[in-house]
């Protein structure tokens, strides 16, 4: 009996731990055009001027200026490289272009089209 508990409490144990470390390997982008998270969600992932970075709990983490805002072209295609580069694994934005959309599916970032707030955003990310 000892033993079959003993088997019940590791399993218990192996399972919340891999459901732990998923989230801490979840990060979360939402473009917007401000830099704190009661922010609105940017129309536009491409073009926003912000990316507020938010762990799998749904911490926010840092706002960082987006590096290619003003791009004269490709921004999309650029954008993802550098969101797959800062390790986030979910973009949200109001919407994403179809070549932004190719991009993320190819460098595995799940998307999100939104409207309203990040934190709002991230509620419903973190939920699903």
């Amino acid at each position: 009996m000892k033993k079959l508990v003993s088997i019940l409490v590791l399993c218990l144990f192996v399972t919340v731990s891999a459901t732990a470390f998923a989230a801490d390997k979840v990060k979360i982008a939402v473009a917007s055009d401000g830099n704190m998270p009661a922010s609105a969600v940017s129309p536009v992932a491409a073009r926003c001027s912000y990316f507020l970075i938010f762990d799998g709990k749904g911490t926010f983490v840092e706002a960082i200026v987006n590096p290619h805002k003003s791009a004269g072209g490709g921004a999309g295609t650029l954008v993802v490289d550098f969101l797959a580069g800062k390790g986030v694994t979910i973009a949200i934005a109001g919407a994403f272009g179809d070549k932004m959309i190719t991009a993320m599916k190819a460098k595995g970032i799940k998307y999100v089209d939104f409207k309203g707030t990040a934190a709002d955003a991230v509620k419903k990310a973190v939920k699903n």
